[in-house]
């Protein structure tokens, strides 16, 4: 039986209620053995000091966020690596370590409007199905994606994803006031959080 992986990158700065939603909501839909929670160590993006918690932190407070589901496990894949880490080298290392799965790179509509910014796109799509987390009733320009990378269409897999208004910047904020996240971070990343004095002012 061929593995089936969901690759679920992200900063996870912090990991929220909302992040195991979808995670679940994918696992579910495209019928994956594992989703792989792959936190980034600098992501290209990203600018100097947009990153809150030190890598280390939200490795650890992912662990903490996926202990008990047998589906989620924590990949080191991008915090084990130099910089700069494009998603397309981190599909081509887990290819090698997971050699014969069947790869699903998960992300949200918005991220795949971006796409064609991102580094080399093209062999992205060879490397993993995209399982798109649709949210809006709006259809995507499909149209405009095709003729900047051919072939993408044939490659997306639509997951129908509930919209969770949590973000991580607005429970950062919450935290720093001194304002109560329970319910939408768990249990075991609000204690970690706690014990390790992170997102304070």
């Amino acid at each position: 039986m061929t593995l089936r992986l969901g690759i679920y990158g992200g900063t996870f700065d912090p990991p929220h209620l909302g992040h195991l939603i979808l995670a679940e909501t994918a696992a579910d839909s495209l019928n994956l053995s594992t989703v792989l929670f792959v936190p980034a160590a600098n992501p290209p993006h990203k600018q100097p000091g947009d990153l809150r918690a030190p890598a280390q932190h939200r490795a650890a407070m992912v662990e903490r966020a996926i202990v008990g589901n047998p589906r989620f496990a924590l990949s080191r894949v991008d915090l084990d690596r130099p910089a700069p880490q494009y998603s397309v080298d981190t599909l081509r290392l887990l290819h090698k370590t997971f050699a014969g799965a069947e790869f699903f790179f998960l992300l949200g509509e918005d991220s795949l409007h971006d796409l064609p910014q991102w580094s080399r796109p093209a062999e992205l799509i060879t490397l993993a199905t995209l399982g798109v987390m649709r949210r809006n009733k709006a259809t995507p320009d499909l149209d405009r994606l095709e003729d900047q990378i051919p072939g993408i269409t044939a490659r997306i897999a639509w997951i129908t994803a509930p919209r969770i208004e949590i973000s991580s910047t607005a429970l950062v904020e919450q935290i720093a006031a001194g304002r109560s996240v329970r319910y939408q971070i768990p249990d075991t990343v609000r204690a970690y959080i706690a014990a390790h004095d992170l997102y304070r002012k």
